[in-house]
């Protein structure tokens, strides 16, 4: 049994307190850390934590046990495997991979190997779609991991070769680049671009561009922008929201390492149109291995004036911002909820109205926007919006970013313009036979064969990027489940119709895979995913029942009368 030392413990936190703050929302960050030194999170080491934060220790302990990157209960092994078990995973072979792993170990999903070096553990998205199977290493990322991988990285673990210097960032598979991508501009250039012009001046050429949010919701950015300026207090914040959890979507960790001064100049353009001094960029837990080449990026910003105090000469604009380490939640992607997260609490969806552009972050004026509308925001200021509406359709202008996985021969990330087809799409990644397309992730719809003349827009079939495309050979019962899975295990539990909901839909789903289930009870569930999508408190339970539905209206023959395999 581990011994601690409490006055040591003590000494930790008041060293972490000095580098994150010592307010509550400094608690993720500070307990991230100490999980690293004990390997768990002891109760006496989240009793110290409450103590020196001014809280209850039931409060850090409600926290701790909120996030799936949180270990409570016992240590961790001393290398932490996490396997994706998401759809792409899955129709990459990700069942053998998982019986290889429990193979070389010994153990099942969820255990430690009884001398404590390795954790075997299931994760949602690893942001990897496109070359899955995907398994994080501690903050190792291993890519196509099939089953002889496997085997090899459990021996180069016990060889402790992890421990030597290697790139740990995957590079990204980018098919299709335009405008955007191929933007040119360097460090810089369209922050200085920005400080030769008003306030009022850049809100008017974003709102001329026609910009909408890129991360799925589609909030017009000058609004958001003009609001949080025109919002009273002294204290205003940027954040841009990296926690790029969706299953099916990995564009804006491509984004965020080959293009993160374009993120970065984005951001502070955003800071300097609301009157912000400081932001934070909240980066998903499963993206650790980048945190350090942000940080390096952050502190060539610093020297080179285009953060800190009076930048580039600009008197008086001062902003400076912080890497905010999410710690396994998809519900941190709602903005409230990212915002709960960052201020030390367990990330649930709070009430709107009111706004976070007039009561965000510690109940500040606050502008969230998603890596890619950062980096469009910043093209915008430098090069117009008429260049931006060169593409795109009249309610849904310019280019986006796309990611493109499944049974496709060109999987990878995409730049094609708002009012595309679902078939041209199909035709431009080699999936033209495919029978069905989720488009927007597993909170998105699944598209048939029938539909494939609609078109990728706002006004249409909207989407933050993820496109699945499945073969003629998927069984689109195991993709619904896989879907419902997902969302049961990530639902904050806060409401209701989300909580109880999906669990129903889930058990539905497993009615059918058995063959028991008659379409009186299927007409049944489907009233229930349309009362969850209505009843729901946020995005996610509002969202959630969305491919169940859409797949059982487009496949009912292909999921009804299941002939169960003999035992």
């Amino acid at each position: 049994m581990q011994i601690i030392d409490r006055q040591k413990v003590n000494e930790q936190i008041n060293g972490l307190k000095d580098k994150y703050g010592n307010d509550r929302s400094a608690l993720l960050p500070i307990l991230q850390d100490l999980q690293d030194i004990y390997g768990y999170l002891p109760n006496v080491v989240m009793q110290e934590v409450a103590h020196s934060l001014g809280i209850h220790p039931v409060e850090v302990e409600g926290v701790a046990s909120f996030y799936s990157f949180f270990q409570t209960k016992e240590k961790q092994g001393k290398y932490v495997i996490r396997l994706c078990r998401t759809i792409s995973c899955d129709l990459a072979g990700k069942a053998n991979v998982a019986r290889q792993l429990e193979n070389e170990l010994g153990i099942k999903f969820g255990e430690t190997t009884k001398d404590g070096m390795f954790t075997l553990k299931y994760t949602n998205c690893l942001g990897m779609c496109d070359r899955g199977p995907a398994v994080l290493v501690n903050d190792r990322l291993f890519a196509k991991v099939d089953a002889e991988k496997a085997s090899q990285i459990i021996a180069d673990c016990r060889r402790d070769f992890l421990k030597s210097d290697f790139p740990k960032v995957v590079p990204s598979d980018v098919k299709k680049s335009g405008p955007i991508l191929k933007h040119g501009l360097e460090s810089g250039d369209a922050l200085k671009a920005a400080l030769k012009m008003s306030r009022s001046e850049i809100i008017a050429i974003i709102r001329e561009s026609g910009l909408k949010g890129r991360g799925g919701a589609g909030f017009p950015t000058a609004i958001k922008w003009q609001l949080a300026g025109a919002a009273k207090g002294d204290n205003k914040y940027v954040i841009c929201n990296a926690d790029e959890g969706e299953p099916g979507t990995f564009k804006d960790r491509m984004l965020l390492y080959e293009h993160i001064d374009t993120v970065l100049d984005g951001m502070t353009i955003g800071a300097y149109t609301i009157g912000a001094k400081k932001g934070f960029i909240y980066l998903r837990a499963e993206y650790l291995y980048m945190k350090k080449y942000l940080e390096e990026t952050l502190e060539k910003r610093r020297a080179n004036n285009l953060l800190g105090d009076n930048i580039l000469g600009k008197k008086g604009f001062s902003f400076d911002l912080q890497i905010r380490m999410g710690a396994g939640a998809y519900i941190c992607g709602e903005e409230t909820a990212l915002i709960e997260s960052l201020e030390g609490f367990r990330g649930e969806p709070r009430n709107r109205p009111p706004f976070p552009v007039d009561t965000g972050f510690q109940g500040n004026p606050t502008i969230i926007n998603n890596v890619e509308t950062f980096i469009d925001a910043a093209l915008i200021v430098v090069k117009g919006a008429e260049w931006f509406n060169e593409h795109g359709t009249e309610k849904s202008k310019g280019m986006k970013i796309f990611s493109i996985s499944g049974d496709c021969a060109n999987p990878g990330i995409y730049e094609l313009p708002f009012g595309i087809t679902v078939a041209q799409l199909l035709k431009e990644v080699g999936g033209e036979n495919a029978k069905a397309v989720q488009i927007g992730g597993a909170s998105g719809h699944c598209i048939a064969q029938k539909d494939f003349h609609r078109t990728i827009a706002y006004e249409d079939i909207g989407s933050g990027g993820s496109i699945i495309v499945f073969g003629p050979d998927t069984d689109m019962l195991q993709v619904a489940k896989n879907f419902l899975e997902f969302f049961v295990e990530e639902s904050c539990g806060q409401c209701t119709p989300c909580r109880d909901g999906n669990p129903k839909l889930l058990e539905g789903l497993e009615m059918l895979e058995e063959g028991r289930c008659s379409v009186t009870y299927l007409n049944e569930l489907k009233k229930l995913g349309e009362t969850i999508q209505i009843a729901s408190k946020c995005g996610l339970g509002q969202s959630s029942p969305n491919a169940f539905l859409s797949i059982v209206d487009n496949f009912k023959s292909e999921i009804l009368g299941r002939v169960p395999e003999a035992d």
